[in-house]
């Protein structure tokens, strides 16, 4: 799995609110250990990377900028693709294409993972995308694909062949499902892993299940604060607390038992940072154990 970080493009993609931008500055740090010139990029717009990683570049996509980009890109001039780009005609027509905003969204991420972007600025080693959640991310993925197939000929074809052919190749593009240790989760997992190799023919890299519980106690410990008496109210409570969180860890340890038997990728495990609001501290802790997993 070392060679995921030898990769231009990693996409992390994953059901809503199980941590893909955790896992996307993990990652990032990771790299960037390595020497890699890495570029992060969040397609939210909620600019969430930069407090947890200023010293990474982070770039945030704008769908209406990545048009105007393309256009400029595509029409050679500044002046004409301003005129263009900035006609309610061109606003309407770009709104009523479907999967075009996620085609140029996904190509200024292509841009990015260049050695030398065709839309200028410094070169990256590493792109990192901090996608949208899974149906939205698979979307992103296929747009590519489905104007290439549309558009055989002509500029847009022609760039959306190239993008497709980059994002195919294992090589270059590595994906990552992201999950929590619960059943939907888990199943949004496993049905992203089969639709993305069922409709481009590609597999996930690894899944990462993020935030698990650490598994405390064995039988034989659970039997004996089963079976405690007495002591008080507060060590009751305690020990009601600590049998539940045992109860809590059993499940998630099960969920992710499920989907190392349900997925074709490898699964890695990332535990659970107790702290109200994730810190640098905790944020490296993660990024040095996604590094050993991988």
């Amino acid at each position: 799995m070392t060679a995921l970080f030898d990769k231009r493009l990693l996409v992390v993609t994953g059901k809503g609110g199980a941590g893909k931008t955790t896992v996307a500055v993990a990652l990032g740090l990771a790299a960037a250990r390595r020497g890699k010139r890495v570029v992060l990029c969040e397609l939210t717009g909620a600019d969430r990377v930069a407090p947890l990683a200023p010293e990474l570049t982070n770039v945030s996509v704008d769908p209406d900028e990545a048009k105007r980009e393309w256009l400029r890109y595509q029409l050679k001039s500044r002046t004409l693709a301003a005129a263009l780009g900035g006609s309610s005609l061109f606003q309407y027509l770009t709104a009523a294409a479907p999967g075009l905003t996620e085609l140029v969204t996904i190509g200024k991420v292509w841009d990015l993972a260049q050695l030398e972007p065709k839309t200028g600025g410094p070169a990256f080693d590493l792109a990192i995308v901090d996608a949208p959640a899974t149906g939205h991310g698979l979307a992103m993925l296929r747009a590519p694909s489905t104007y290439a197939s549309i558009a055989r000929v002509g500029p847009v074809g022609r760039h959306a062949e190239r993008i497709d052919t980059f994002l195919r190749d294992r090589s270059q593009t590595g994906i990552l499902g992201v999950a929590l240790p619960e059943e939907m989760p888990v199943n949004e997992a496993v049905e992203f892993e089969r639709a993305l190799e069922r409709e481009l023919g590609v597999g996930v890299d690894a899944i990462v299940v993020n935030a698990v519980h650490p598994a405390r106690f064995g039988p034989e410990e659970c039997r004996r604060l089963d079976a405690v008496d007495g002591g008080g109210n507060l060590a009751r409570a305690a020990v009601r607390a600590a049998l539940s969180e045992h109860t809590r860890a059993r499940a998630e340890h099960a969920q992710v038992r499920r989907l190392r038997r349900a997925a074709s990728a490898p699964v890695i495990t990332l535990p659970r940072v107790f702290e109200p609001e994730l810190g640098r501290d905790g944020i490296d802790r993660l990024s040095a154990e996604l590094e050993r997993k991988l």
